[in-house]
């Protein structure tokens, strides 16, 4: 997928490229989780769509949900939502920063020919 320290560097509008790809992937993957939280909300805890989209937006940014959950699968639910969006940050984090340490360890190792 990347080009190996054989290749130059891949000129900045092809980079610029990649990272929009990444970013978008991430994106999608966000959105999906969003939805996937506020699927679980509104079924476990019978909230409605935007209650069900704050408790998910709330957890995924690491600040917990705003409506405690009453019953014991809206209980699972949300502690295994929680432990999903602890990990889906660092995943987001990981394909987001790819491109640019990629970059910077290829700078760091490609030689060009002189």
């Amino acid at each position: 997928m990347y080009e190996s320290k054989a290749h130059p560097p891949l000129p900045r509008k092809q980079f610029v490229q990649r990272v929009l790809r990444h970013a978008a992937v991430a994106l999608a993957l966000l959105l999906v989780s969003l939805l996937l939280g506020m699927a679980g909300y509104a079924y476990f805890e019978n909230l409605p769509w935007r209650d069900a989209f704050l408790n998910s937006a709330m957890l995924m940014g690491g600040m917990g949900p705003v409506d405690p959950p009453h019953t014991d699968g809206g209980k699972l639910f949300a502690g295994l939502y929680a432990l999903y969006a602890g990990l889906l940050f660092l995943i987001i984090a990981g394909i987001v920063l790819t491109p640019v340490v990629h970059r910077v360890m290829h700078q760091f190792h490609w030689k060009e020919d002189r």
